[in-house]
Order: structure tokens, then C-alpha cells, then sequence
């Protein structure tokens, strides 16, 4: 299975060389991976009369009537008409027209295959796949035929999807039961009536009824999610057992007379939880490595200080670290107001700090006489030297690269204690699948004192009544956010738009009876941190901005957000947005301002939006538009590139695969009994084949 693909008859080295740089498939193994996406009854041919506007994809057979070429350089196509008993069809080629041209004789006969479409009331079919009717019925059909992706590239080359087809029927035949063992234990094959993995992956090519292609597909989405379950789990046990952790053994004074005399709020019994779950991991000896999620405002920061005073009381250090400076300084601004009176030596440490009070800090760190240390990534340099450094909280780590993380960890002889927090909602689904190897706290209540958002939807044609709303508001001594869209690939349109938008706030509220704070990409750090400052002591009542502003701004007068053109921004990234109004007791409003052209998915982010202000319903809902591969933090973690499973759709499987891999952690943590001998030859063989993104 791994021998090269151009080994296998009718690839040869250029073909090879083909499928190499356009799909990936590098050796037989890749082929046999590389899975229809549909299959097609090629028994059933239709007539060109049936075909209407809800007509996907369709077989016709019948007689090439005309030929010709139309239009010049780039416009240039083959234009074919192909006639059956009950009326014509447009076929259309843009690549590989002089191969076409020779192949296409008026009179002859072919059965054509693809996707209908329609232009000027007539049907059309572009790039069909095709074959001379002196042909059909010479080769045995499988009774469903598989259709490949592939690119306009390989299909110019003559490596359509049919070609594909004949390709994987070649190394089909050619396999025998021993080139693809077993993988899965007898007993797991037993309880779920899966079929062998031989079979499966012949019938998910090659099925001889729908029932067995079916079978196939069960078997091997339950084996992507259980061998995905199978290491996730063998990593969290692994370091359960062996990873040496620091011992938080008592909690002490400090804690309680924080916890006791100084807590702004009661805790919520999700907060409590969370508290109750970490001193018990960091008890045990082992490292503790867990991602705390909770929606933006649900008080993960009061949770992290509760971990950093028990740390302190067991004579360790803490460091959190944040992404940006000014979320950096708004937790160093928080905690130091809430440890006004307590004897705790806390700092900031962040590139702008000035040189003679970076000295001190690292005397203080070095020294052991700093408990905690707050700071951005700045943190991890190679000056930054602590005294015994026993808690790393991590704010937002999915902006932290995997390298960042390790300097860090690498400051204390034993690991410290890790503690991630986001307030990126992740669905349960999608943490079970990504962050596996984690202990996993949720925290899904919000402080009492909080007021739920009210969100709208308006139109384009209501700005003036929205900016009307949005006087009313900072008369009553308000601040409002303005948000703009920013898209990457047209950061010159942005640049502009984003100034057009901003001439235009002006216009509604001229100066000097109002001001306005500006902050986007293009500014230097120093600018844009002054002009968030100034919206932060109110010298502004109006803040401009991109998506800079996302994460972290902490505003409590801030009761409006506006988010221009919300079509153009994703659930979590709206959401993520809306989070930055409603920080104080007044109530919030957040008003999705949209063009009038909108198309369905658009609509249903609208509509969810408007509907709840529950981060993890929101969470879901994403899910199931984009897909996991789309939602942030995920992509690399290497643990979401299934080929056929789906996390939403098949998430009975996933559950089983969950359920029985769970089983064989709890009884046979090294694989070792008879019975997992399989599995352990099967991961062995995949070493080093995943990126496997871990926290530590």
C-alpha cells in the first residue's frame, strides 16, 4: 500500500506527478483514501424531455447533431448539440476543444453524464463525461459507479473523474485481505455489526447495492472518529499517569480572605464548579491541562485569580498571558483593583515596558518576592526567568503558537499547572472531537447583574433612524461602537470603505459636540492603543473600527454596537463582537446593519443572531453552516480532517466511537492485552502521519 502511485499501471511518472501536486495522492494508499462523492446508477438513462430547473445530475444517450467552435482567445469554446428521440441538449467544452473536436462526428452516438444547467430556457451540460455508445456495455459496470472530485487541471490531462474510477478499479482488483488488515478489535466488530475493513473499503468504491455502499460508509465514519477518539485519549491518559505536576496542597490565607472579604459578586455555581475541578487536579501530582470556556462576560478572569491565589498560597508563582497589550493591561488593571488590599506583589510585564521597570520586574521575578506576573507574549523571552513558576494561564490560546506556549512551560523544572481560557464557544460535539486530549470545564452561566443584549436587524435604508437611536443614546451619556467589515483579500476596498464610513459617522455627529475614535490594522500599535484609551476614559463618544476591537476591549459605558454590513461576518465572529456592549448594569443594544441583497446562509445568521445570545447554541448553529474545518482554533489542530464522518451529521457514531474507545483506555491504557494487538500494530503505523496539536 505504500508503494508510489506511478507504479500503478495506466498512472506512469507524468500522471504521477499530476495526482501528486492536485490531490495529494502520493503512494496506492492515498488512492484508495481518495473517496467517491457520489455514485451514480449508470444503469438508468433519461430522456432530455424530463430534464427540468430542479435537474442535477443526468445521464442522456443520443446522436451529436452540430459542432463548432464559438468566440476567440479566453471566450473560446466547443459547442456540441446532442439529440435524443424527445428533444436537444447544449454540450459545452472550455479545455481540451482540439481533443473534443476530433472525438465529436456528427451522427455518432454517445451517452453523455453531468450537471444540467440552463441558459435561455435550454439545457446545457458543461464538461459532461462521455462515451462513444460502440463502447457501453463492453466493460462490466459495478451497479453503482463512483464520481471523483477532481480539478480542470487533471481533467485536461485526461484524468476526469471517470479516469479516476478506472484508476481505483485497477488497485481494487490487485488487493487481496491481507494488503488492508483488520484494524478494529473482534469485540468492537461484534457489538456494532460493522463490516471488515477489506470489505468496506472495496464497497465504498465498488458497492454492489446501496445497502452495501451504506455499510461501507458506516464502517469507516465510526473508524475516522474512533481511531481520532483512540489517540486523544491514549495522550490524556498517558500524561494522567506520567506527567509530574507541582502539588497545590492546601488552600491558605490568601484564597479565603480574597474568597471570603474581597469577592466583588457571589460566584455562580458554574464559576464554583470550575473553582471545585481545578484544586482538585492540582492536587493530584500530575500536571493539570485544562481549557476553560465560557462565554465573553461569564467571569472566567475571577476564576483564573481564584487558581493564582491558591497557587500563591502553596508558595508558587502564576503568569497570565494575553494576546494583545491592551488585553494584557485590562487584566492587569482588574486584578490589581482586586488585590488592592491584599498583600500580593502582582506586575505587567509587555513590549512597551519601560527598560528601568523591566529590570525590577525580573529582579522581583527572579527572586521569587513577585506572585504574579501579567503580561503578552513578552513573557516568553529568554530574560523572563522565574522563581518557581507553578500556574500558566493562557488567555485565548488559539493566538499563541504551539512554540510560544512551550518557551514558557520550559521556565520551571516541573511543568506548571496550564490553564486555557476562551471565549470562543466551542459546541460539546466539536470539543469532544478537537480538545479530547484535554480536561474540559465549561462555563455556561452569566453573573447575575448581567443584562442580555437586545440585537436587531435593520436595513440600509434605516441608517438615518439607527444613528438617530444612536444620538438618543449618548445624550443619556452613552458610548457606541461603529464596526466595519474587513476581509483580507481586499484590504485596499476595506481601508477605503472603513474611511467612507467613518466621513460619513462624522456628518451625523460633527464636532466638537461629539468625538470620534478611529482604530484599525493600518495604525501603528502606539496610535491605535491611545485612541482605544481615549474611548476607555471617555474623551470619545464614538468608536470607528475593524475587527480589531474583537476581543478584550472592556467598556462598561459602551451600550450600542452598530456592525456595518453583518452579511459579511461569521456567527462566532458577530457574536464575539456583540460581547464588547452589555459589560455594565445599563441596558445594550447590538444593530445588524445590512445591504438588502442577502442570500439564505446570511439570513440564518441574521435570524440566530436575533433569536438568542447564548454563545454555545450560537457555537452549534456555526457548526452546522461552515463546518468544523472553518471555526477558529480548529483547523490546525489536525483532528477535524475527516474524509467521510461528519461531526454534526454523524453524531450517534461519534458517541459510539467515544463510548467504546473510553473502554479500551479505562481496561488497557498501553494496548498490551491480546485483543488490542491490532490497534497498537495500526497506530504504530501512523506515527508521525498527524498533526496532533496539544496545549503542553
Amino acid at each position: 500500500m505504500t508503494s508510489p502511485i506511478e507504479y500503478l499501471k495506466g498512472v506512469g511518472p507524468q500522471r504521477g506527478e499530476m495526482l501528486r501536486k492536485e490531490l495529494s495522492i502520493f503512494t496506492f494508499k492515498d488512492l484508495l483514501e481518495y473517496y467517491p462523492f457520489r455514485h451514480v446508477d449508470r444503469t438508468r438513462v433519461n430522456l432530455i424531455r424530463d430534464i427540468t430547473p430542479n435537474t442535477d445530475y443526468i445521464q442522456v444517450a443520443g446522436r451529436i447533431t452540430s459542432v463548432g467552435i464559438i468566440g476567440e482567445k479566453r471566450a473560446k469554446r466547443l459547442v456540441a448539440e446532442i439529440r435524443d428521440q424527445t428533444g436537444t441538449m447544449e454540450l459545452i467544452w472550455f479545455q481540451g476543444i482540439t481533443w473534443m473536436e476530433k472525438t465529436l462526428t456528427i451522427g455518432s452516438g454517445f451517452r453523455v453524464f453531468g450537471k444540467v444547467s440552463f441558459f435561455q430556457g435550454q439545457p446545457q451540460m458543461t464538461h459532461p463525461e462521455i462515451e462513444s455508445l460502440q463502447e457501453v456495455g463492453k466493460e462490466t459496470k459495478a451497479y453503482l459507479e463512483p464520481v471523483y472530485p477532481t480539478t480542470e487541471k487533471l481533467k485536461a490531462r485526461g484524468l476526469g473523474g471517470r479516469q479516476i474510477g478506472k484508476l481505483t478499479q485497477t488497485l481494487v482488483a490487485q488487493l487481496r485481505e491481507q494488503d488492508l488488515p483488520e484494524n478494529l478489535p473482534e469485540e468492537i466488530l461484534q457489538h456494532t455489526k460493522l463490516v471488515g475493513r477489506f470489505q468496506a473499503l472495496q464497497h465504498i468504491h465498488f458497492p454492489p447495492s446501496p445497502e452495501a455502499w451504506q455499510a461501507a460508509m458506516n464502517r469507516l465514519k465510526f473508524e475516522e472518529f474512533f481511531i481520532a477518539q483512540l489517540r486523544m485519549g491514549l495522550i490524556k491518559s498517558q500524561r494522567h499517569r506520567y506527567s509530574r505536576g507541582v502539588v497545590f496542597s492546601q488552600v491558605g490565607e490568601l484564597f479565603n480572605d480574597f474568597y471570603e472579604n474581597h469577592l466583588p459578586f457571589q460566584l455562580t455555581g458554574a464559576q464554583k464548579r470550575v473553582v471545585k475541578e481545578i484544586r482538585k487536579d492540582t492536587g493530584t501530582g500530575k500536571q493539570m491541562n485544562r481549557l476553560l470556556q465560557g462565554d465573553v462576560g461569564s467571569g472566567k478572569t475571577i476564576v483564573a485569580l481564584l487558581v493564582m491565589l491558591l497557587a500563591a498560597d502553596n508558595g508558587y508563582q502564576s503568569c497570565l498571558m494575553a494576546p494583545t497589550e491592551i488585553l494584557a493591561r485590562q487584566h492587569y488593571a482588574n486584578i490589581a483593583k482586586l488585590l488592592k488590599d491584599l498583600p500580593v506583589n502582582v506586575k505587567i510585564l509587555t513590549g512597551t515596558t519601560k527598560k528601568s521597570e523591566r529590570k525590577k520586574i525580573l529582579e522581583e521575578l527572579a527572586s521569587g518576592t513577585l506572585h504574579f506576573i501579567i503580561g503578552t507574549h513578552a513573557l516568553v523571552e529568554d530574560p523572563v526567568i522565574f522563581n518557581n513558576l507553578g500556574l500558566a494561564v493562557v488567555d485565548e490560546q488559539h493566538r499563541f503558537g504551539v512554540a510560544q506556549r512551550a518557551k514558557l512551560w520550559a521556565k520551571a523544572t516541573i511543568p506548571p499547572h496550564v490553564l486555557v481560557m476562551t471565549a470562543t464557544p466551542i459546541p460539546r460535539t466539536l470539543a469532544m472531537t478537537a480538545y479530547g486530549d484535554l480536561d474540559y470545564s465549561v462555563m455556561d452561566e452569566l453573573p447575575p447583574n448581567r443584562k442580555p443584549i437586545q440585537t436587531v436587524h435593520r436595513y440600509e435604508q434605516t441608517r438615518s433612524q439607527v444613528m438617530g437611536f444612536i444620538r438618543s443614546e449618548i445624550e443619556k451619556g452613552r458610548q457606541a461602537y461603529i464596526i466595519f467589515p474587513l476581509i483580507e483579500e481586499s484590504e485596499k476596498m476595506d481601508y477605503e470603505n472603513l474611511m467612507k464610513g467613518y466621513e460619513n459617522v462624522k456628518a451625523y455627529f460633527p464636532e466638537p459636540k461629539f468625538w470620534i475614535s478611529m482604530v484599525h490594522g493600518r495604525q501603528t500599535n502606539e496610535i491605535r492603543e491611545t485612541n482605544m484609551q481615549r474611548f476607555k476614559d471617555h474623551d470619545t463618544q464614538i468608536m470607528v473600527a475593524t475587527t480589531v476591537i474583537e476581543v478584550g476591549v472592556d467598556v462598561p459605558n459602551a451600550s450600542v454596537m452598530v456592525i456595518e454590513s453583518a452579511e459579511k461576518f461569521g456567527l462566532s465572529q458577530l457574536h464575539q463582537l456583540r460581547g464588547r456592549v452589555g459589560r455594565g448594569s445599563e441596558k445594550s443594544f447590538c444593530i445588524l446593519l445590512t445591504s438588502n441583497k442577502l442570500n439564505n446562509d446570511a439570513l440564518e445568521r441574521l435570524k440566530t443572531m436575533v433569536a438568542t445570545t447564548d454563545g454555545f447554541k450560537i457555537a452549534e448553529k456555526d457548526l452546522e453552516l461552515r463546518g468544523p474545518g472553518d471555526i477558529e482554533g480548529t483547523r490546525q489542530s489536525g483532528m477535524l480532517n475527516f474524509k467521510l464522518a461528519n461531526i454534526m451529521q454523524d453524531r450517534e457514531w461519534l458517541e459510539l466511537a467515544k463510548d467504546m474507545a473510553s473502554r479500551i483506555i479505562d481496561t488497557d491504557p498501553d494496548l498490551s492485552s491480546a485483543n488490542n494487538l491490532r490497534l497498537k500494530n495500526y497506530l504504530q503505523s501512523l506515527q508521525g502521519k498527524t498533526a496532533w496539536s496539544k496545549i503542553s
